[in-house]
């Protein structure tokens, strides 16, 4: 029995055990698939969650998209009714220009129909005074007017021998001033280009959208730009564009590369406004530096002052009359160089002359003064010679040159600013120019017509031979002349040409 029982108990025991593993194994199948059930649960929920998003996502992308077209779709309807209002107005214009082109027609002419009445009148008149003279005089035409020649002969080649006998003696006088006028006058001919500038800068945007940033919330960043580099900021209907204006050459550069660096960082607020220009300050100050080197290093002058350098580098963005001063100065430094060595006098001197005469220019519009002055002062101030002030403090003639170099710096400024294609002159100046020149000819006594012909740099006038004689033409040129240069501010010179005409008519019947 006991031993029954000792094989029974380890028997029921292990039954036991066999059925509560089993107990327990059900048990963990039902929580796992409990657990994958809340899983598949939670990540169907997910999934919906994403699919919502996702469709909504897709529904503003597609808002804006319309919004986009819509917009893009007014401006162009705009664009075309600009376009067709300017069609329309010049439509207009041509309409009224052709009618006054034929009201000229008429005019002309009815005036052609008078003067070939007025013509026969003459005819008529001349032919009775004729015979009034003949018969008064007891000479036929032909033999008064082989007096009158011969007479006019004898008188002018006696002026003429007077003239050349006085033209020798004044050649053998000024023998030596005329051959280096001469030397002078053939730099002339040189046909170097210099580009010119204008004093606006435009600055590309990648969107029209930038515009709104730029000018900023109740246009804050627009104003702190323009305090931070005193440029004003010229935003109008130029698709993707800024404009930016100042007579300050340097101020304008800085300005520009300011706003590039803006646009391309995105950070658009007036304190990183102020930090990209004061940035962009000190960068360009090193940049004169190493253009006014490199300028010095081009040209061959050496042993410049540091300060005098920089001022030569701000020449770069400084223009007189649309010519850039630093090529000027570059040019004036060469051709003076040249007619230095041509005469024989210190071309390195005059090629320093020529290379810092306009140094005044680089801050004439902060300092009181004209640019030679003030220039001068600068030379002196950085221990230049008192031969280098006066050369540059003479080459517009505001004091008298004390040196041969100091005539040459003027005529080598005088060649570089007038030759053509140097300068640039607004449309509307030179038009103005143009009708002072032949307004200031009009006003003497005798004369018929005058016009500005070679881009102003010629006065032609015709005279009434009636009321001028031909002793009295060379006066009256001299005297428009001496005129124009009181009166009229243009660079070089100006040639006064008076033409007196007689033209005798006759008809063959």
């Amino acid at each position: 029995m006991r031993i029954a029982l000792l094989v029974i108990i380890p028997l029921i025991g292990l039954i036991l055990g066999w059925i509560i593993r089993w107990l327990y194994a059900r048990f963990q199948l039902s929580s796992s698939e409990q657990k994958a059930e809340r899983v598949i649960q939670e990540a169907l929920k997910e999934a919906e969650a994403k699919k919502k998003e996702a469709l909504l996502e897709a529904k503003d992308k597609i808002i804006r998209e319309r919004n986009q077209l819509e917009r893009e779709t007014r401006e162009r309807r705009v664009e075309l009714q600009r376009l067709e209002r300017r069609l329309m107005q010049k439509e207009e214009n041509l309409e009224k220009r052709l009618e006054s082109v034929e009201n000229q027609e008429r005019s002309v002419v009815n005036r052609e129909r008078g003067l070939l009445d007025r013509e026969k009148e003459l005819d008529l008149e001349q032919e009775k005074w004729t015979k009034e003279l003949e018969r008064i005089s007891g000479l036929t035409v032909a033999e008064a007017k082989k007096l009158l020649i011969q007479s006019l002969e004898n008188e002018a080649m006696h002026e003429a021998q007077v003239k050349i006998n006085l033209i020798e003696q004044e050649a053998q006088v000024t023998a030596e001033r005329k051959a280096r006028d001469i030397v002078v006058s053939t730099i002339q001919r040189i046909a170097t280009d210099v580009s010119s500038e204008v004093t606006v800068s435009t600055v590309s945007l990648p969107n029209d959208e930038m515009k709104g940033r730029i000018i900023g919330r109740e246009g804050r960043n627009i104003r702190a730009f323009e305090n931070a580099t005193g440029v004003d900021l010229i935003i109008d209907d130029t698709p993707e564009a800024i404009t930016l204006s100042a007579f300050d050459g340097v101020r304008r550069e800085i300005a520009r590369v300011a706003l590039e660096r803006l646009i391309a960082d995105g950070r658009i607020h007036p304190a990183r406004i102020e930090e990209i220009v004061e940035k962009t300050k000190k960068e360009m100050e090193v940049h004169l530096k190493s253009v006014g080197e490199q300028a010095a290093f081009d040209v061959g002058v050496q042993g410049l002052h540091p300060e005098i350098i920089r001022l030569i580098g701000r020449l770069k963005y400084r223009t007189s009359y649309g010519q850039n001063v630093l090529q000027h100065s570059l040019e004036v430094a060469h051709i003076a160089s040249v007619l230095a060595s041509e005469i024989g006098v210190d071309g390195k001197f005059a090629r320093r002359a020529g290379f810092i005469h306009d140094i005044g220019k680089s801050i004439d519009r902060d300092v009181e003064g004209t640019h030679a002055q003030i220039g001068a002062d600068l030379a002196r101030k950085h221990n230049e010679s008192s031969k280098m002030v006066n050369a540059i403090a003479a080459h517009h003639e505001d004091c008298q040159p004390q040196s041969i170099e100091a005539v040459l710096l003027q005529a080598a400024d005088a060649v570089s600013a007038s030759r053509p294609g140097s300068r640039r002159e607004s449309l509307e100046y030179y038009l103005k120019r143009l009708e002072k020149l032949e307004n200031v000819a009009n006003s003497f006594r005798g004369v018929e017509k005058a016009y500005a012909i070679q881009a102003g740099r010629e006065v032609r006038i015709i005279v009434e031979p009636e009321e001028v004689e031909d002793s009295m033409v060379q006066t009256l040129a001299r005297e428009i002349a001496r005129k124009i240069e009181k009166e009229i501010e243009y660079p070089g010179q100006i040639k006064v040409t008076v033409v007196r005409e007689t033209r005798a008519i006759d008809t063959a019947k």
